[in-house]
């Protein structure tokens, strides 16, 4: 598949790259980084990355505002987005050929040519494992290099969680052989506002967790309005509770207008077929999810309680 890949890249003049809504570090990474690799590569081609942008990763890179013209006779390539639903920019559709690539589990299989590896670490790996598979034809850039690895440090939590792997390491050391500020990744990834930090000690003191290590916290639009918080950015506050003892998965609903979305996390019990239940998905140890009510909230809370009960077990 990745033969193809590249045979198709070769094929196309003008290559689009998309990725998924609300976008991650290894969103932006895997997008803008394997943008860099073709345009190095092949320095006559038409290389574009778009989607709705995100203020908190504008520091990696800028997205590209193009014509709708533009996808004619284009290439279209969509990163680390499982559901066709999730794509940012609804034009992915309007190219001449579509290729998925993704390491979450493959429920929605679109595209010309896919290639889903749920046993990578994030999509970033992927797009180094895809270099270097073809090094001998492709180019690896220090701009490409520092977005990459910002990718998988940021869907690695930073090489904390059980997704990272020797070839994880690996790749990733190939990637700090580059010139680039790792530090400074570092600190624009996981620095907070004052306002994040403020509703962080809210959550530490407000969420519930039963007998088998379930725990939620809800935020509602009353509260985030009182620390002036932004839905989408309060969605950084999933991770603060995974050092609590005795925790084995929980959720943090949050409320967004109409929709109360929720993230899940776990150190154990598989938490995807669960988000996906309520119009999400995911990891099997991180996912998310969309719901419509609190009797929906209540209903999932019981579940997650279900999911570590026979875990436990």
């Amino acid at each position: 598949m990745k033969t193809k890949i590249l045979e198709a890249i070769k094929q196309y003049d003008v290559i689009i790259l998309h990725r998924h809504v609300r976008p991650d570090p290894d969103a932006y990474g895997s997008q803008m980084g394997l943008a860099e690799i073709i345009r190095a590569s092949f320095p006559g081609k038409e290389v574009y990355s778009v989607g709705q942008p995100e203020e908190s990763l504008r520091f990696l890179g800028e997205v590209d505002t193009i014509a709708d013209e533009k996808y004619q006779d284009a290439l279209v390539i969509v990163c680390d987005t499982a559901n066709e639903e999730r794509v940012s920019d609804r034009r992915y559709t309007s190219g001449k050929q579509l290729i998925k690539i993704d390491h979450h589990p493959n429920d929605d299989p679109y595209g010309d040519l896919l290639w889903v590896d749920t046993a990578a670490s994030s999509c970033s790996e992927m797009i180094v494992d895809f270099y270097e598979t073809f090094a001998a034809e492709l180019t690896l850039s220090t701009t490409a290099a520092r977005l990459l690895y910002a990718g998988i440090v940021g869907d690695t939590g930073r090489f904390l969680y059980p997704s990272t792997t020797e070839k994880t390491l690996r790749l990733a050391a190939k990637l700090v052989s580059f010139p680039f500020d790792r530090s400074a990744i570092y600190e624009r990834l996981y620095e907070l506002p004052r306002p994040i930090i403020q509703l962080s000690g809210y959550v530490l003191e407000h969420f519930e967790m039963d007998e088998y290590g379930a725990a939620t916290v809800y935020l509602d639009d009353a509260l985030l309005q009182k620390y002036a918080v932004d839905p989408r950015r309060a969605s950084a506050l999933v991770s603060i509770l995974e050092n609590v003892e005795g925790i084995r998965a929980w959720i943090l609903f949050i409320q967004e207008g109409e929709f109360i979305r929720a993230r899940l996390r776990s150190k154990g019990p598989v938490i995807n077929e669960l988000a996906k239940e309520y119009h999400g998905g995911g990891h099997p140890l991180a996912s998310g999810a969309t719901i419509h009510s609190p009797s929906e909230v209540e209903a999932m809370t019981r579940k997650l309680s279900l999911l570590c009960q026979n875990y436990s077990k």
